[in-house]
């Protein structure tokens, strides 16, 4: 394929995964349970945070997350008091266990209270065209607390060669508004055009197949590299090419 047939192949498989329907299957769900926008971002951050492995487990584990934040979870976070944190030790997604559960929660509170929320933390350091910087900055702010030092591994770094495939894709529901109710748009100090693709093994294979992509490793520099190629196809809306490139992976074996 040349270059705008790729463009239109892809174009068409936007347009097809990039419904309603797509909610169902995907961890985008919980957030879409809440209408206030801090519980929106905090749903979607904590979803987004246990994103790996089996996406059935995935919603489930996520909903359990809900459930222990009395589905308030805005209001939990800046209101709890330290016995309330008991109820969350034996949460376990994976490597994500109560603990981190716990300092996630005691770190959102510090977010909320003294850097005036989830969105302006990333708006503070964002760049023109690229969120990793901010990325960075955010877990250096979202550490300032004191916190299990094993904790540390569930929020990436790009400035240390991560993809950062959970918080990118975070970032995607916040900022993009994709006008099928899908993706919220609810971050207006950023710009779609600032995003990066949740780059994982689905849409890194794709990737490579359609020659998006060389480098072989799932890293930051693949990202970059991503990056620039989804750019020359869509500039101002980079990432909704990710709705492509996952669903070609994951439901059609491509």
């Amino acid at each position: 394929m040349n270059k705008t047939e790729l463009k239109e192949f892809l174009d068409a498989k936007v347009e097809q995964y990039n419904r309603p329907d797509f909610i169902t299957s995907d961890p985008i769900q919980i957030p879409h349970l809440f209408s206030k926008k801090e519980d929106i971002e905090i749903a979607g951050f904590l979803s987004a945070t246990i994103a790996w492995g089996n996406r059935k487990s995935i919603i489930n584990n996520a909903n359990k997350m809900m459930d222990l934040l009395d589905h308030s979870p805005h209001d939990f976070i800046i209101n709890h008091q330290e016995e309330d944190l008991k109820k969350l030790e034996p949460f376990v997604h994976r490597t994500f266990n109560g603990f981190d559960f716990i300092t996630f929660i005691k770190s959102l509170q510090h977010i909320y209270t003294n850097h005036k929320g989830l969105e302006a933390v990333f708006a503070k350091h964002a760049e023109k065209d690229s969120l990793q910087k901010a990325i960075h900055y955010f877990k250096h702010s979202f550490f300032e607390i004191e916190h299990l030092q094993r904790t540390q591994k569930h929020v990436s770094d790009p400035l240390k060669n991560s993809a950062a495939k959970r918080i990118n894709m975070f970032l995607r529901w916040m900022v993009r508004d994709d006008n099928t109710g899908v993706d919220f748009g609810i971050w207006k100090s950023l710009s779609p055009s600032q995003l990066s693709c949740p780059l994982d093994v689905h849409s890194g294979n794709v990737a490579r197949k359609l020659g998006l992509l060389n480098r072989k490793q799932n890293d930051g520099k693949a990202l970059s590299e991503l990056d620039t190629s989804l750019r020359k196809l869509d500039i101002n809306d980079p990432v909704k090419y990710d709705f492509a490139l996952f669903g070609l992976g994951v439901f059609e074996g491509f």
